[in-house]
């Protein structure tokens, strides 16, 4: 069977079926130099020179030939054009979507339905006001502005109480606290939490702001160990809730506010996310078979977070992604794969401000010296990139 894995990026999942022996091929935007030296990739950007979009994506992949498809971000936000991936190209064999469907697409990515569900199981959630509405005006709350097709934090803000949101947004309570998302595998009615993760959000030492995802720590840093117990309970309650509801599959990923040992859940990310290479590198778990047997055979792992010595004695885990801070050019690139750095830019290649240049992993015995790592290296990155 061979699996086209398609998305905005595919490197790191590519990574994790290349391992697991699976035959595939890529389609992604970036189609960065690394992943084209060990996979069969297909970028839109250098391939077909088109821009970034779920339907530009399916238009490329008639071209190619592949029996299942597994998909990645963004592709969840348009169920429209996941059906005409699993309808295949109107000849021959269907190809099999190994992952959710897109009824489930649907569902658990409409928010008064994601919402509403987890308010009638009495799991605290944000207060959502939906998209055309406002809050009342003696709300004594801050409201961020959100796309309603959300993801990696672009285009989120604290809303100024004096516009309206506008068309395509929703306004959702700010609610203090750490930043988290948890990876789990599961089958339709049960489902295994696989890791928890801190999220690196808006920091400029990686050239981001506001609200966009810029990485990952795994594990998620709490001290006390009844803390850690009752933590991953409420996480493993969450997410067998939303499986059971939702009949989620394979891998997904829950983002979440944690805040005062509360979980304040977010939203679902059904399909593979970019804190699940830490989870493979730190557990060695194999990520992309999980998910393959998870929703091809109903297979779950005989995996306990718990008993991995989670967090405790744990080594940590760190990924970020460096943004370009000007417009330029990529120096040479050749080493870079050898120095812990992925979704490694082409020598020479044009780099907007703004737009991703590549990810820093690193490790270390605890989270301030994995971090501090993390910030070591953008930084010596920085001097190549701005010299």
């Amino acid at each position: 069977m061979r699996i086209l894995i398609t998305g905005v990026s595919t490197r790191a999942i590519a990574e994790s079926a290349r391992a697991s022996g699976y035959d595939f091929i890529t389609l992604d935007y970036f189609g960065d130099y690394d992943q084209k030296r060990w996979c069969e990739n297909y970028s839109l950007k250098h391939d077909f020179g088109l821009p970034f979009g779920s339907a530009e994506l399916y238009k490329s992949s008639r071209s190619l030939n592949f029996d299942a498809v597994v998909y990645t971000s963004n592709l969840e936000n348009h169920p429209e054009v996941v059906a005409r991936f699993a309808a295949g190209p109107g000849e021959g064999k269907r190809p099999r979507l190994l992952g959710n469907s897109v009824a489930v697409l649907a569902r658990v990515r409409h928010w008064p339905t994601f919402f509403g569900f987890l308010r009638r199981q009495g799991i605290p959630v944000p207060e959502t006001i939906y998209e055309g509405r406002c809050p009342p005006r003696d709300a004594p709350r801050r409201w961020l502005r959100k796309p309603v097709r959300s993801g990696g934090g672009h285009s989120i803000s604290f809303w100024p109480e004096d516009q309206p949101p506008g068309k395509g947004f929703i306004l959702q309570e700010y609610v203090r606290g750490t930043a988290c998302s948890a990876s789990f595998v599961a089958d339709g009615r049960e489902c295994v939490v696989l890791g928890l993760t801190e999220q690196l959000i808006g920091r400029p030492e990686f050239g981001s702001g506001r609200f966009r995802y810029c990485g990952n720590i795994l594990p998620l840093a709490v001290e006390e160990k009844a803390g850690q117990i009752t933590l991953l309970a409420q996480v493993r309650q969450i997410a067998g809730s939303l499986t059971r509801e939702f009949g989620l599959v394979g891998v997904n990923g829950l983002d979440f506010v944690l805040n005062d040992e509360q979980v304040y859940p977010l939203e679902v990310n059904p399909r593979y996310s970019a804190s699940m290479e830490l989870v493979e590198r730190a557990y060695g778990l194999s990520i992309f078979d999980l998910h393959v047997r998870a929703v091809i055979q109903g297979e779950l792992p005989d995996f306990d977070l718990a008993l991995v010595g989670w967090p405790a004695n744990a080594r940590f885990y760190g990924k970020a992604i460096l943004y370009a801070e000007r417009d330029g050019r990529a120096p040479d690139t050749r080493g870079w794969l050898e120095r812990g750095i992925r979704d490694v830019p082409f020598s020479g290649e044009s780099l907007s401000r703004g737009s991703p240049v590549c990810t820093i992993l690193a490790s270390g015995p605890t989270r301030a010296n994995c971090y501090a790592d993390l910030v070591a290296r953008a930084e010596e990155l920085k001097g190549e990139l701005y010299a």
